[in-house]
């Protein structure tokens, strides 16, 4: 606790209070009130949170220790639908009250666990307490003799308030407790969240109405059966993309262990080439793709001579043919792996030249592949303005005045214009502490690592002297 700012301890004591403040009128609903409903939604909710792992769909493993554990079944907030059916079936105070055994019992994570669980308490509360708010401002009169389709806009309402709520909250307390940026602290929830608590309403209604029907509450726990078959299928993907990504960073660790002079390199293209594909417009899932593409962009490297790699002085022409069949042999590497989809192309052409003078085949103009033109310019962008044993980097703006000035015969003038509008929008920080700097205190001959730095200087081309 002690290192938890002093901001944030105030903010999180001021959604405490508030909290305590939207709960306490339940004391005066005296035992007419639900309170057997709110004590069996909210002993459900509690166990919900409380469960990450299920033994049916994990198979027999150990239970998960926290929240540092491996991931199970049940992302953290799948039991979102049994706290909106509180909202929809009790009074504002009592739907408070029943996020507070949930969010109790869940587990937290580190640092300070105690207070961020006293913090999910609260805005857990908070957003129920609204959710009911609007549900009864929205609804019917009397909601339990409402049919179905006449309670599903207040229902969405009171979804959507639950959604700001957290979403409001959320923001606020990752700019005083993680420092997060204010510009970006509220973009990551409010892009995530409405679609969920969309589906999230829809569940808690279903389970709301089937709570109050002749069935009764055990109908409404056939509810959880599909939330449940919905949380198994994402925990597949999930697992799925951190294979993706595990077997991406063996190759990225392959290629940086053969090739010191360029290491961090190809993480950098990576980001890079997603600022790019971001400032484009392209879709979500291009961008993942677009991330890998560059990340792997050099990882037919493995497939050159290390001697050929490492040598300090200028190539010979054998040896740049050498150095140039690497985009065939990463190629060939990834061929195989299905999940990277069109960024096999980018690793293939990612040296190809829109007036046709780059390699493999001399490709030119909307003949390159869209991919393949976004990661060579991330990928010249990223060797000028990085520093390698054998010269410093240049400033951004000079990198970008020579990609501006290659743009037509070597980039594609598009790609070059949304790298500069992305870095005018959010900035760009070169590694200080670059590949070869365990070497930096040597004699740095000229063309360390096997390209002629005055390539980077001279002629249409000069952006492509740093790769290879």
């Amino acid at each position: 606790m002690r290192e938890l700012p002093t901001a944030a301890r105030v903010y999180i004591g001021c959604a405490a209070l508030a909290a305590a403040l939207c709960a306490a009128p339940a004391v005066r609903l005296g035992a007419a009130a639900p309170w057997t409903g709110a004590l069996a939604l909210g002993t459900l909710h509690g166990l919900c949170e409380r469960i990450r792992r299920c033994p049916l769909t994990d198979g027999a493993q150990r239970p998960a220790p926290g929240p540092d554990g491996p991931p199970g079944t049940f992302p953290p907030g799948w039991a979102a639908p049994v706290l909106l059916a509180g909202s929809f079936l009790l009074p504002p105070p009592l739907a408070a009250l029943v996020a507070v055994p949930g969010a109790a019992l869940a587990p937290a994570a580190r640092p300070w666990p105690a207070a961020r669980r006293l913090w999910h308490t609260a805005e857990l509360a908070l957003a129920a307490w609204a959710s009911a708010q609007v549900f009864r401002a929205v609804g019917p009169v009397a909601p339990a003799a409402a049919p179905f389709p006449e309670l599903l806009p207040p229902a969405l309402a009171g979804a959507g308030a639950c959604c700001a709520v957290l979403v409001g909250l959320g923001g606020g307390v990752l700019v005083l407790a993680e420092r997060h940026p204010v510009r970006t602290a509220w973009r990551g929830p409010a892009v995530r969240l409405p679609l969920a608590y969309l589906v999230h309403g829809l569940t808690g209604l279903m389970m709301a109405v089937l709570w109050r029907s002749a069935y009764g509450p055990p109908a409404a726990l056939l509810v959880l059966l599909p939330v449940h078959l919905t949380c198994w299928a994402w925990a597949q993907y999930q697992r799925e993309r951190a294979a993706h990504q595990a077997t991406v960073r063996a190759l990225v660790q392959a290629v940086d262990l053969k090739d010191r002079y360029t290491r961090g390199h190809s993480e950098r293209v990576g980001r890079a080439s997603v600022l790019i594909a971001r400032e484009l417009g392209l879709p979500e899932d291009r961008l993942e793709v677009l991330r890998f593409a560059g990340i792997l962009h050099d990882v037919g490297k493995l497939g050159v001579p290390t001697r050929v790699l490492r040598k300090d002085g200028p190539l010979t022409p054998e040896e740049r043919r050498i150095i140039e069949l690497h985009p065939e042999y990463g190629h060939e590497i990834v061929r195989g792996i299905g999940f990277l989809g069109e960024a096999r192309a980018a690793i293939l052409h990612h040296h190809e030249r829109m007036d046709g003078s780059g390699y493999p085949y001399g490709l030119t103009g909307a003949h390159i592949p869209e991919c393949a033109r976004v990661v060579a310019v991330a990928d010249a962008f990223d060797a000028m303005t990085s520093t390698r044993s054998y010269r410093r980097a240049r400033p951004v703006s000079a990198a970008v005045a020579e990609l501006r000035r290659c743009a037509g015969t070597q980039f594609d003038p598009r790609m070059v214009r949304a790298l500069a509008d992305a870095l005018d929008r959010h900035g760009w920080r070169p590694e200080r502490v670059t590949a070869g700097e365990e070497r930096a205190s040597e004699p740095a001959p000229a063309g360390r690592g096997n390209v002629p730095p005055t390539r980077l200087s001279h002629g249409p081309g000069a952006a492509r002297g740093a790769v290879r």
